[in-house]
């Protein structure tokens, strides 16, 4: 057999190609890190205590969401709060010229990005080592806390005084400048509001890289702005957080309904007035035979039997879920307080489950579920939520078409439903919420089946969302997201309505090169290029 030969010039002609190719690349390479070798070699001439790593930075691409992954230029693990100001007032005198910008990461719980910075530097709070948390006791008793701190060791630690912050998130492994900066809502809200209404006093590191401590006397336009202000006027260092008497032991109780409207009216006579029970929130069972196994998290009725043998014939039940706070001296009294307030209910006489537990137990029971979900190969999968905050004028329109119709068949994770009162929140921080004096938390706690493209697929869960969002749209319900995300402008400013004047001010004033936390893309850092 015979071959064509290839002739000498057009292997020249090739070789010279491959060259040109390879010196091109190189010569790229080399400008690219001529253009920018300034940005790294500054932040490692910072005086800091802590230290950047600017390799080991793919942890920083990925939060709980598991949607998104922007690559940062540098992770700082900061042991002082001046780590921090050192390095946000550097990028700060860097100017427009500078593209970089700042993320605070606490425990990376965020779902779709917030705490990432493409190119940018994310601070990892968890690093941070500020004075050692500090419990004081007294008629008014409060904890000095660092922003990178997890509530589950709040908890513990107070517990030992006797004492507890009043309000909760449901899951407690989230740092306390992650949920301030946010709101952090759980079953106490009803009594005590989210935890943004049970600080005191905050230390914040502004956009400009100083170091401001404020209150509702002093500095109060940056204490409110920042809570709830989803970290776009400051990174939170420290909290002075409100506590409480800590209780030793909870009744945990949940009832069903087969009728919304009954269980919303039970729910909001719970929450008005001075309820017997310290904690309450709801959920929604769709299309599930079984009980015990479809609970939430770790309720383990005190009556199994009956528990197992209760069949929802695939209806869509709505669970009642309270929680009394109790020491063991008191267990009598507690026992009539809570027969007294069952017997007012509306629910199925034949399901009152009981559970009785440690307060500490009850409130980690997330976490049980946590370790069970991890086991399985179940928790780092992507989590599309959807929360909402829907006013109770418009609640029954929107149960009537999401619960009979969007999502009648099936859901992939759980629906929490239950009412606050406005009257606990303070409309001074930058949280948004509807008019009404009670509004309903609805939150779709979804996990898609990776690569999955059926009903537990991403993908039809998002246009699931989708439509929920749509229908509350079109149907002028008044919703609200809870943890917002929206891809442009116009929607943010859809969104803040008449408070977005009040919050682009406020940016100008705290960050007005819009350094910090660029993942919630409300604002753009503007970036001036030389010619």
């Amino acid at each position: 057999m015979r071959y064509t030969p290839v002739s000498f010039p057009r292997q020249k002609n090739m070789l010279f190609l491959r060259s040109f190719i390879i010196l091109f690349l190189s010569c790229l390479t080399i400008e690219i890190n001529l253009c920018f070798p300034s940005i790294p070699s500054s932040l490692k001439s910072l005086s800091i205590d802590g230290h950047f790593h600017f390799e080991q930075v793919h942890h920083a691409a990925k939060d709980f969401g598991n949607r998104y992954s922007f690559l940062p230029l540098a992770v700082l693990h900061p042991k002082s709060v001046s780590d921090i100001a050192t390095t946000v007032k550097h990028i700060w005198r860097m100017g427009p010229r500078s593209e970089l910008t700042v993320a605070a990461r606490g425990h990376g719980h965020s779902l779709q990005g917030q705490a990432q910075s493409h190119r940018g530097v994310v601070i990892n709070m968890e690093s941070l080592q500020g004075p050692k948390m500090q419990v004081y006791t007294g008629s008014f008793p409060y904890v000095d806390v660092s922003g990178g701190e997890l509530w589950i060791d709040i908890l513990h630690e107070s517990l030992k005084y006797g004492l507890a912050p009043k309000s909760w998130t449901d899951y407690l492994h989230l740092t306390v400048g992650g949920t301030l900066s946010n709101a952090g809502i759980s079953g106490q809200a009803f009594r005590h509001g989210p935890q943004i209404s049970n600080v005191h006093q905050l230390e914040v590191v502004t956009g400009k890289g100083e170091v401001v401590n404020c209150s509702e006397k002093q500095n109060s336009d940056l204490f409110y702005s920042v809570l709830g202000g989803l970290g776009q006027f400051g990174i939170i260092t420290r909290a002075r957080i409100s506590l409480e008497p800590a209780p030793e032991m909870v009744k945990w109780i949940r009832v069903l309904y087969t009728d919304f409207a009954t269980f919303a009216t039970d729910q909001e006579k719970l929450i008005s007035g001075e309820s017997t029970f310290d904690y309450i929130e709801g959920f929604v069972i769709i299309n599930r035979t079984g009980l015990l196994n479809n609970w939430r998290s770790s309720f383990n009725p005190q009556d199994p039997v009956q528990a197992s043998q209760f069949k929802s014939d695939g209806r869509t039940l709505f669970c009642l879920e309270l929680a009394k706070y109790f020491n063991p001296e008191e267990m009598a009294l507690v026992n009539q307080e809570i027969e007294s307030s069952l017997s007012q209910l509306n629910h199925i006489p034949s399901t009152l489950f009981l559970s009785e537990v440690p307060y500490i137990e009850f409130l980690d029971r997330v976490h049980i579920s946590e370790i069970k979900l991890r086991s399985k190969g179940l928790w780092e999968v992507p989590h599309p939520w959807l929360n909402l905050l829907i006013p109770r004028s418009t609640i029954d329109s929107f149960a009537q078409q999401v619960f009979g119709n969007i999502l009648k068949d099936t859901s992939n994770g759980p629906i929490l439903i239950y009412p606050v009162n406005k009257s606990k929140w303070d409309n001074r921080t930058s949280v948004v919420i509807p008019e009404e004096d009670v509004f309903y938390l609805v939150a779709f706690l979804s996990s898609a089946v990776p690569s999955s493209t059926g009903s537990d697929g991403l993908d039809h869960i998002l246009i699931q969302n989708k439509r929920i969002l749509e229908f509350c749209e079109m149907a002028r319900l008044g919703a609200k997201q809870y943890l917002p995300y929206y891809s442009t402008q116009l929607e943010w400013q859809s969104h803040f309505g008449p408070q977005w004047e009040v919050f682009v001010q406020r940016k100008s004033t705290y960050d007005p090169l819009a350094i910090l936390a660029p993942g919630q893309r409300i604002f753009q850092k503007a970036i001036a290029y030389s010619s």
